[in-house]
């Protein structure tokens, strides 16, 4: 049952916690094979696991680790490690082999001419589409990339800045998709796409399966640690392609055992929260004004809302001065804490957790969370300062600042 609380809403799930979706989908060898991809491209290296041991003792939590995907590659942004292993994948199959290509004879010519030319396409917020064109750039083909007309010119000029031709569509994120996939079937372009729907999943599946390299790497980063597993990992969702991967993978590696997962969506874009609500894929309507431009996603994603809602334990929704209040917590933090910079979708997991962890959390909320001095929360900081116009805004600004009477919560 959905429930109110001063400025958020949240549900408290009860998973089936059927893991065998999870498993055909992030098995530790689709990983692992992920990665031996990623590693082959040029700049690759592993992105830092921060700790937030000074946060963490604040909030009456063993540790806070944030897998920071603000360095990845020259990005900003996770997103390109779905977008280049969807890529890999399609001109495999394009290729009719199951043989491991290396990204070099991708880029060869021996390869475009067995292929031909080939336009890849996409819908974006900005950091989607910044990745596709980026990976189509290295590999040498055509870029078409739509952007809604509220997306930020600096998100605009970067996509450009990779070779991609960029169209602006009226209407939000989810017009654009529609938008994108009309003109596909008109101009022949491959779509490379985030969000599933009927009769596109394979494409989808293999950008959520491109992020478990992220999860493979914080995972052995957390185990040199001493940390076996994160007892709770929040993960933030727009369609819901990075929630449902971190969940998946987790759910896989530890079927019996697994974190509790928290989902945290902007309150303009909850569109994984209706659909958990209603029992099934819910698309929430409007012009989807967030601060969480990555997050601003009205249509969920089919096979991403399978698999939350086979293992997610609580779905919340905050106002976007809970991702404000997080990258100002990053910018600046407590002394012994590093530095840290984000966008407003990367640091709104931790807005949430310094919200939740407050003498106003619901008793049942509590109980479902379980967050104690033996808690280990995993989260990804997933874009760094992509728009750094905005970025200005929340921090040397004040945007979006906490409400007065919410400023008051129970830390050490």
């Amino acid at each position: 049952m959905e429930k109110i609380k001063n400025d958020y809403r949240y549900l408290i799930h009860n998973p089936s916690r059927d893991t065998k979706g999870a498993r055909e989908m992030f098995s530790i060898e689709i990983a692992k094979k992920a990665r031996h991809f990623h590693r082959q491209i040029p700049g690759y290296k592993m992105t830092r696991l921060v700790s937030l041991s000074e946060l963490a003792h604040m909030l009456g939590v063993e540790g806070i680790y944030i897998k920071d995907e603000a360095q990845r590659l020259v990005l900003n942004s996770f997103k390109v490690m779905g977008g280049s292993f969807a890529l890999y994948n399609f001109l495999r199959k394009k290729l009719g082999t199951d043989e491991d290509l290396s990204f070099e004879y991708l880029k060869s010519k021996e390869c475009h001419d067995k292929l031909g030319d080939i336009t890849f396409a996409s819908a974006t917020d900005g950091n989607h589409g910044r990745g596709i064109a980026w990976a189509s750039q290295q590999l040498g083909y055509k870029c078409v990339i739509y952007v809604h007309h509220e997306t930020s010119q600096p998100r605009i000029d970067a996509i450009r800045g990779y070779g991609a031709r960029v169209e602006i569509v009226d209407g939000n994120y989810d017009d654009a998709v529609r938008k994108i996939a009309e003109d596909a079937k008109k101009y022949n372009w491959e779509i490379i796409s985030d969000t599933s729907w009927d009769g596109y999943t394979e494409i989808p599946t293999w950008i959520m399966q491109g992020y478990t390299t992220i999860l493979l790497e914080a995972q052995e980063q957390l185990a040199g640690l001493g940390i076996s597993r994160p007892t709770h990992v929040f993960v933030q969702a727009g369609v819901g392609a990075l929630a449902a991967a971190t969940v998946g993978f987790y759910a896989a590696l530890y079927p019996d055992n697994p974190p509790k997962f928290v989902i945290v969506e902007p309150e303009k874009a909850p569109c994984i929260y209706e659909s958990i609500k209603n029992g099934k894929c819910t698309s929430v309507k409007g012009d989807l004004d967030t601060i969480m431009a990555g997050l601003a996603c009205g249509d969920p994603s089919p096979i991403a809302f399978d698999i939350l809602n086979n293992n997610g334990d609580v779905f919340v929704v905050v106002p976007d001065y809970t991702a404000a209040r997080g990258m100002r917590i990053l910018s600046c933090p407590l002394t012994g804490d590093p530095f840290v910079i984000s966008g407003e979708s990367g640091a709104v997991t931790l807005g949430a957790l310094f919200t939740l962890k407050n003498k106003n959390c619901p008793d049942d909320l509590k109980k479902a969370l379980a967050l104690d001095k033996h808690s280990n929360v995993l989260m990804i900081n997933t874009e760094g300062n992509t728009d750094p116009i905005q970025f200005r805004r929340v921090i040397w600004d004040g945007l979006d600042p906490v409400p007065k009477k919410f400023t008051e919560i129970d830390i050490k």
